[in-house]
């Protein structure tokens, strides 16, 4: 199949769905249509998985550009939400921005260069920030705070929970040990970054 052809049943599935679909809603419609290369059990394999995502974001990013170039319409694209919008003002100042990802998907040399244990590290890489991030919402609601926040709201919101719940004023020491504990990670994050 053509890229061309391949452009065409993106657009008519994202054109059927106009609220959007996620990345893996649009595989399945994808495979439901028997499009090559996402044919059954293409989620299966991490590398198979890798390369379908790879490929699909490639076929998306050159659709966005070329929509963009035709002034047809605004394609939004994330794995949570792919939707083709209308042209709006804001269209042509994101369009305008450096896009790391679009530039990592238009290169295929990234798809040509990834082996498995490539696929591994990456997966590796995000369940690790994945569960950083889940450590640091625990650690923050402990300080009874939320993202986004600041380092020097945090910082401030410690002292002052440390001194209420502090044992010498009367508060309680498991408490303080916790409160502690999120502090501490939330240091340990905020050195990381």
């Amino acid at each position: 199949m053509s890229a061309d052809a391949f452009a065409q049943s993106l657009l008519k599935v994202l054109r059927a769905h106009p609220s959007g679909v996620s990345e893996f809603e649009l595989i399945q419609q994808l495979e439901a249509t028997g499009q090559p290369g996402f044919e059954t059990g293409c989620l299966r394999d991490k590398l198979i998985l890798f390369q379908t995502h790879f490929f699909l974001f490639h076929s998306l990013y050159q659709l966005r550009d070329r929509l963009w170039a035709e002034q047809e319409a605004r394609l939004d694209i994330s794995a949570l939400r792919i939707q083709l919008l209308p042209l709006d003002a804001q269209a042509g100042a994101d369009m305008a921005e450096h896009d790391p990802l679009r530039e990592y998907y238009l290169d295929i040399a990234n798809l040509e260069q990834t082996g498995e244990q490539d696929v591994e590290a990456l997966l590796t890489q995000f369940w690790a920030r994945f569960i950083s991030n889940d450590k640091r919402q625990e650690a923050l609601a402990e300080l009874e705070l939320s993202d986004p926040v600041d380092w020097p709201t945090i910082k401030q919101q410690y002292r002052r929970l440390a001194m209420q719940h502090h044992p010498d004023r009367g508060g309680d020491e498991e408490r303080l040990q916790a409160i502690n504990a999120a502090m501490e990670m939330l240091a340990r994050d905020s050195r990381r970054q």
